[in-house]
Order: structure tokens, then C-alpha cells, then sequence
């Protein structure tokens, strides 16, 4: 067995590692979380007539994936933290998407985001670590045209789900019993810290640049796959998650392609959305490029929600951007490695 792994080379190793399925206790809360706030937020927009500011509800939901899997005393604090966060990132964006240069401005203010952002998570150990939400928001909503009645309409869907979020973390934690907060991993070393921000800035400025340059449509998607790789401690782990989002995204495309093509009437649209949302935090901890399969469709069925578009262009985007996005956060990865592996991101715990 020893002589075996011995005789594995790098590409064999690194298939068997994309082929890896963790274990993720706790994982059916955040599914259950995320899935519920979601469902409730998308049924009062059908009812209301808006199912189009769905994309803006969804980030608001992202505050109830914070916080870790378990029910930890004060957990609802960092999901009301994160709430803000992503309020304000969805408030940037929209008001980025009132502006007819808002392709170029959503590059330029979704890099600042990625900076404060990962500040932001290593000072308050975010778990999940690091700015991808953030960069998300400002991106994709940046991307969509709107009014200022629109941008009042964006951050009030975006808060009001990120309350509801918060709401339900709380009656988790009335219906589980507490458990004691995990220790933070050790911070990282000071030069380490600042050369993260930088990097996690200037990564999504690039592959945003190179995406309006090239007139792709959804510079977001290329800005979002440059951030993911950086939540990874070590060089390795790098190439690993970027490998995940690239693979986990050729075949998303595939079941998206089937979704888009389908007239399906607004409750199966809900249900559907939900379920891919559910699906994706049942798996994004045990196999990131798993959960890119569900990660993909949801993100374009919410984007033909917000703004409708050829079906074909929409999913050549997506591929090309997140092919642009990977090569660019991979590059700057190594460009930035340190001597030693940065400590582990802030998600160490099976909580």
C-alpha cells in the first residue's frame, strides 16, 4: 500500500483528491437554513408580483451559512455581522448598476470589496473565510441594470432576508442545544495579512478587467472565481479549489442548459431555486467541486430572473469567465505564496 502511494504522481493524487467526499456533520442545519430563508423570501416576491429581485434576496440569505454548522452560543451575532455586510455589498452593487459605465465601476468597487472584506474575515474569523460573498454581491448586482427605485428595492429585499436569516438561526438555537464556540486557528503573520488583502484585490480587479475588455457579459463570474482559490491555506490547496471551480462549473452548465430551456410556471421556478440552494450547502463542505454542479444553475436561473438573456451567450459566459477567473486567482496564488503555509482558513472546525 505504502509502494502504491509512493508510485502516485501529481495528476493522479490530485484526481483522487477532486474525487474526495468529506465528512460534514451538521451540514442539513445550514441546508435547512439557508433553504427555508430562501423559500420564504421567494414566495413573498411571487406573491408581491418581483420574483425579478430574487438575486437580490439570495445574498441576503447568505448570512445564514455564517456562523458555523452547530448551534454556538452568540452564533446569531456574527450572522447579524455578516447581514450587514451583505446588505451593503448588495446596496454597492445596485448603486454601481444605476450608472451606465456600470460594467467597468463594479470591477473597480468589487476589488475595494474584496480588500475590506478579507480584512474583515481574518479579524472576525468568518467561517466560511474570506470575500467571496461580498465580491459576489458588489459583482453580480453591479451587473444588472436598475433605477434608484430599484436600488431602494435591492437593499430592502437583501436586508429583509438577511433578518429573516438571522431569525431562523435564532430558532435553531432555541430548538438545539448550545455547544461551545471553536477555538479560532492562530491569526496569520502580519505581513501575511496585508499581502492577502492586496492579493484578494488585485486578483478580482484583473480578471474583472480582462472580462470587460474581452465584452463578456458577466464579469462578476470571473471576479468571483478569482477570489475562491485565496480561501485555501496552502499553495496546493489553491490549485485544488480552482481546479473544483472549473470542473464543478463545466458540468453545472450542463444541468443548467436543461433548467433554462424549460417554461416551468413561478412555484416550480421557487422550488427549484431552493433546492439547488439546499443541495449546495449539503455538499460544499464535503466536495467543493459537487457542490459547483448546483452552485452553477442556481446562480444563472437567478440572473435569467433579474435580467433575461440568450440562454446560449449566458452559458458561454459563465464558462469563459470562470475558466479567466481560475487562471488569474491561480496566478496570483503563486505569485504570493509564502515560504510556509498560511494558517488554515477559518472553517477548520466540524461546526
Amino acid at each position: 500500500m505504502g509502494s502504491h502511494r509512493a508510485e502516485r504522481g501529481p495528476g493522479s493524487a490530485l484526481v483522487a483528491e477532486l474525487l474526495t467526499v468529506e465528512p460534514a456533520p451538521g451540514a442539513h442545519r445550514v441546508a435547512v437554513r439557508a433553504g427555508g430563508c430562501l423559500l420564504v423570501s421567494l414566495v413573498v416576491l411571487a406573491s408581491l408580483g418581483h420574483l425579478e429581485l430574487a438575486l437580490y434576496a439570495t445574498f441576503g440569505t447568505f448570512a445564514s451559512v455564517h456562523g458555523g454548522r452547530a448551534a454556538v452560543a452568540g452564533r446569531w451575532r456574527v450572522q447579524a455581522g455578516l447581514g450587514v455586510v451583505l446588505t451593503a455589498a448588495v446596496a454597492s452593487g445596485a448603486a454601481v448598476g444605476t450608472s451606465p459605465h456600470r460594467l467597468t465601476l463594479a470591477v473597480v468597487v468589487a476589488a475595494l470589496w474584496a480588500a475590506l472584506a478579507a480584512a474583515l474575515s481574518d479579524r472576525f474569523h468568518w467561517r466560511p473565510p474570506g470575500p467571496l460573498f461580498a465580491v459576489f454581491a458588489v459583482a453580480a448586482c453591479g451587473s444588472v441594470p436598475t433605477s434608484a427605485t430599484g436600488l431602494v428595492r435591492a437593499v430592502a429585499v437583501a436586508a429583509g432576508a438577511a433578518v429573516l436569516a438571522v431569525l431562523l438561526g435564532l430558532l435553531e438555537r432555541v430548538l438545539a442545544p448550545a455547544v461551545p464556540a471553536p477555538a479560532p486557528p492562530p491569526p496569520w503573520v502580519a505581513h501575511r495579512r496585508v499581502v492577502h488583502v492586496v492579493r484578494c484585490a488585485l486578483v478580482v480587479g484583473v480578471a474583472g478587467g480582462l472580462a470587460v475588455a474581452g465584452g463578456l457579459g458577466h464579469a462578476s463570474w470571473a471576479m468571483v472565481a478569482a477570489v475562491v482559490p485565496l480561501s485555501a491555506p496552502s499553495l496546493r490547496g489553491q490549485v485544488l479549489r480552482g481546479v473544483h471551480r472549473a470542473a464543478g462549473t463545466l458540468v453545472g452548465v450542463v444541468l443548467a442548459a436543461v433548467l433554462l430551456q424549460l417554461s416551468l410556471p413561478v412555484p416550480a421556478v421557487i422550488a427549484v431555486v431552493v433546492a439547488l440552494q439546499a443541495a449546495t450547502e449539503l455538499l460544499v463542505t464535503r466536495n467543493y467541486g459537487a457542490a459547483l454542479v448546483f452552485i452553477t444553475p442556481l446562480a444563472l436561473v437567478s440572473v435569467q430572473l433579474a435580467a433575461p438573456q440568450p440562454v446560449g451567450a449566458l452559458l458561454r459566459d459563465r464558462v469563459v469567465e470562470t475558466l479567466i477567473g481560475v487562471a488569474v486567482g491561480l496566478a496570483g496564488a503563486v505569485v504570493t505564496r509564502g515560504r510556509r503555509a498560511d494558517p488554515p482558513p477559518r472553517v477548520t472546525s466540524p461546526t
